[in-house]
């Protein structure tokens, strides 16, 4: 893993937290899209070198409705940037992690990812992110 990629933060409404983050960071969101098959919409912020993703569900059955419903707004998930996520989900199995999804699929700001189950990690859902070609 080469560094942290973004932290996701799970809200119920994301114009509203848009503002929010906009005022906190003086600067407005430099991307926001919608991935249909995690059921969420998304934007990112820039925090000096750090990146925000805020994530609002579309639908109820959505991972990020479910979530919300259990436990609230708040932070989601780490997200670290790898360079072979192919190797890395192979190395992790190996060294007994749990992995969520072992085929990565596309996820938001032209990523491939993977999630590690938080059981395995300290109660913290991590995500593997990996730039699309």
């Amino acid at each position: 893993m080469r560094k942290i990629e973004h932290i996701g933060i799970a809200v119920k409404d994301l114009e509203a937290s848009n503002a929010l983050f906009t005022e906190l960071f003086g600067q407005a969101p430099y991307k926001m899209e919608e991935v249909a098959s995690e059921g969420v919409r998304t934007s990112f912020f820039k925090a000096g070198p750090n990146k925000i993703e805020l994530l609002e569900a579309t639908n109820p059955d959505s991972p990020i409705a479910k979530y919300i419903e259990k436990k609230g707004e708040g932070i989601h998930h780490i997200a670290f940037d790898v360079a072979d996520i192919h190797a890395e989900v192979a190395r992790l199995k190996a060294a007994g992690f749990s992995i969520l999804n072992e085929t990565p699929k596309k996820g938001a700001d032209n990523k491939w990812v993977v999630f590690l189950h938080p059981k395995s990690t300290n109660k913290v859902l991590i995500e593997l992110c990996q730039e699309i070609d």
